[in-house]
C-alpha cells in the first residue's frame, strides 16, 4: 500500500515541502532513500523502540520510504514522527484518510515521547501557504507554530496521541495564541534604563542620534567609563519592532532553535553580545548544517562587540560586506543559503593596551607606537563603516553622587520614534530603505544636500582630517538624522558640525 505523509525542510529561513512516500509490500527489508543524512537514517531504530514501548508492532513487510524531492538533503531528527506515521499507515495500522490535510514534524524519543524541533515557525508559514488544514508538532513548539494565523496547530507529547487522532479515538485541542495582544503587551518592558546612567550626556546624545538613524557606533574610552553599560541600554531607546520585522526576526531565531517552549513572536529588538573568541562561521553563519550566525541573530537589533581589538582580524573583516549589503550569503559546495543581517553595530574598545590614553587623571604607560599599533587592529575600511566614533570619559564624582535620575529611556525613545517616522515617510516609495543609515548615494544627493555654509564647513573638515569618500557619506547621513531629530527639512551647518564631531578617531591628536 502506498501512502504519502507531508513534512518540511528548512533552507535558510524558509521551508520547503517534503513528501514522504511509503510503500509496503511483501518481504522483510527496509529502504530509506531521498538523500537523508545520518540522523534521518537513524530514525529507523528510534521508530522501532517508540512503537514497541507503546504496544504497537513495527511492520515486518518490505518497506520503501522515499523523501521527495530527492535532490534536497534531509537533515536532523525532526522527520521521525512523519516517517513513523507513514510506515504505520502503509501497513493499515493507521487510517490514512486525513493524512494529506496535515503537515507533521517531530523527533521521537525511545519511549515515544516527542522532542522539540528547530524551525517550527517557517514550517508553519509554509503549511498555511500550501493550504494544509493543520500542523502536528511537539508540544514544546506549539506556541511557536500557533503564531501563524488561519492554521490549526496541534501540540502533542507522545506518538500515541497522533495515532489515536488519525484513528478517530482522540480529539486534539489546537493551540491558540493571541499574537497581536502578546506582541504589544511585551514591547515596552525593559530591565535597563538610561535613567540609571549618571552623567555622560554627550554619549547619550550620540546614542540617541544612532538609534534615530540606525547608525553604527564605536565607543572608545578607559576601563570603567561606562561603555558597556551605555551600550546595553541602547535597545530601550530603539523604535519598537513592527509585526513584519518581528516575524522575520522570530523566523531566524526559530531556525536557530532559540525560542524555547514559551516561544511566540519576538517583541523586543535583539541584543547580541558574542565573546571575542568567536569564529568566522559562528559570526556569519553556515557550517556543516547551515545555521544563522550572530549577525543574523542580531537582525533588526543590535550586535555589540565588546573590546573590539581583541576580536580576530578575520572575524572583523567578514563584517564589512554584511554592513553594506545587510544580508549574508553562505556559499559552499553542497549548498547556498542567504540570511538577512540588517543590524546596528555597536562596539567598544580601550584607547590603548593599558587603557588610559587620554585619561584625565591616570597616566598612560604606552608608547605612541603601541597606541597606534593597538588602534591599527581595527582596519580603516571597517572604521569607515562606523558612522559615530565617540570618546567616553570617566564620570566625575560630582555626577556619580547625584541623586536626581537622568533622562529616562521612554522620553528619549519618543524623540527617536518621531525621527524614524519622518524617515519612513521620506523613503515610503523606496524598497528596502527604512532609515537614514541605509541611504544610497542617489538618496544622499536628494535628501542630504547641505547649504553653502555647510559645504564650506564640510570641505574644511575633509581636508584637515583627510577623510575618505565613505566617511563623507557617513557624515551626511548622520547630519540628516540630527536634522530629523530637530524636525528640520534642510541640513544646516550646526547639524554638520555635530556629525563631524562624532568622528573622534579621525582627529590628528589621536595616537599622536
Amino acid at each position: 500500500m502506498l501512502i504519502k505523509v507531508y513534512g518540511a525542510a528548512v533552507q535558510g529561513i524558509d521551508a520547503t515541502l517534503i513528501t514522504i512516500e511509503v510503500n509496503s509490500s511483501r518481504g522483510c527489508m527496509f529502504y530509506l532513500v531521498g538523500l537523508p543524512d545520518s540522523a534521518v537514517k537513524e530514525s529507523h531504530q528510534r521508530i522501532i523502540s517508540a512503537l514497541q514501548v507503546n504496544g504497537y508492532r513495527f511492520p515486518t513487510s518490505n518497506i520503501v520510504v522515499n523523501m521527495a524531492p530527492a535532490d534536497i538533503r534531509k537533515e536532523g531528527s525532526a522527520y521521525d514522527l512523519p516517517l513513523a506515521i507513514g510506515i504505520m499507515a502503509a501497513n493499515e495500522q493507521i487510517c490514512a484518510e486525513r493524512l494529506d490535510k496535515f503537515l507533521i514534524m517531530g523527533e521521537l524519543s525511545l519511549d515515544g515521547s516527542l522532542q522539540p524541533i528547530k524551525g517550527a515557525l517557517p514550517i508553519a508559514i509554509k503549511a498555511r501557504e500550501l493550504g494544509f488544514e493543520g500542523m502536528i508538532l511537539p508540544k514544546q513548539n506549539a506556541r511557536e507554530g500557533a503564531v501563524v494565523n488561519n492554521l490549526a496547530v496541534y501540540g502533542v507529547e507522545n506518538i500515541c496521541e497522533v495515532i489515536d487522532f488519525f484513528n478517530g479515538k482522540r480529539e486534539l485541542e489546537p493551540t491558540i495564541v493571541n499574537t497581536r495582544e502578546e506582541f504589544y503587551a511585551r514591547q515596552n518592558k525593559f530591565d535597563l534604563d538610561f535613567a540609571d546612567v549618571k552623567g555622560q550626556e554627550n554619549v547619550k546624545r550620540a546614542l540617541e542620534v544612532a538609534a534615530a538613524g540606525g547608525h553604527n557606533v564605536l565607543l572608545i574610552g578607559s576601563p570603567g567609563s561606562g561603555k558597556s553599560m551605555l551600550a546595553k541600554r541602547l535597545p530601550s531607546i530603539l523604535p519598537p519592532l513592527s509585526l513584519g520585522e518581528s516575524l522575520e526576526t522570530t523566523k531566524i531565531h526559530s531556525v536557530a532553535g532559540n525560542l524555547g517552549k514559551d516561544g511566540g513572536l519576538i517583541s523586543q529588538r535583539p541584543f547580541r553580545s558574542p565573546h571575542h573568541t568567536i569564529s568566522n562561521v559562528a559570526m556569519t553563519g553556515g557550517g556543516s548544517f547551515p545555521q544563522p550566525g550572530e549577525i543574523s541573530l542580531a537582525h533588526n537589533g543590535v550586535l555589540f562587540l565588546d573590546e573590539l581589538p581583541e576580536f580576530s582580524r578575520n572575524v572583523l573583516e567578514v563584517l564589512r560586506q554584511p554592513l553594506e549589503d545587510r544580508k549574508i550569503s553562505i556559499s559552499r559546495v553542497k549548498f547556498n543559503v542567504e540570511y538577512p543581517a540588517s543590524f546596528m553595530l555597536v562596539a567598544s574598545m580601550n584607547p590603548c593596551p593599558c587603557g588610559y590614553y587620554n585619561h584625565p587623571t591616570k597616566a598612560c604607560v604606552c608608547s605612541p607606537g603601541q597606541v597606534q599599533k593597538y588602534l591599527n587592529k581595527i582596519s580603516g575600511p571597517l572604521l569607515d563603516r562606523i558612522d559615530l566614533q565617540i570618546e567616553v570619559t570617566p564620570v566625575p564624582f560630582e555626577k556619580m553622587s547625584e541623586i536626581k535620575p537622568g533622562e529616562s529611556s521612554a522620553v528619549i525613545r519618543e524623540r527617536v520614534i518621531r525621527a524614524r517616522q519622518i524617515q519612513e515617510k521620506r523613503y515610503a516609495e523606496v524598497p528596502g530603505i527604512y532609515c537614514n543609515a541605509q541611504m544610497t548615494s542617489q538618496l544622499l544627493s536628494l535628501y542630504a544636500r547641505p547649504d553653502e555654509d555647510g559645504l564650506a564647513l564640510l570641505k574644511g573638515a575633509m581636508t584637515r582630517l583627510n577623510l575618505s569618500a565613505r566617511a563623507y557619506d557617513r557624515i551626511l547621513k548622520v547630519s540628516r538624522t540630527i536634522a530629523d531629530l530637530e524636525g528640520s527639512e534642510r541640513i544646516q551647518a550646526a547639524h554638520l558640525a555635530e556629525a563631524i564631531g562624532y568622528r573622534n578617531l579621525d582627529r590628528e591628536d589621536w595616537a599622536g
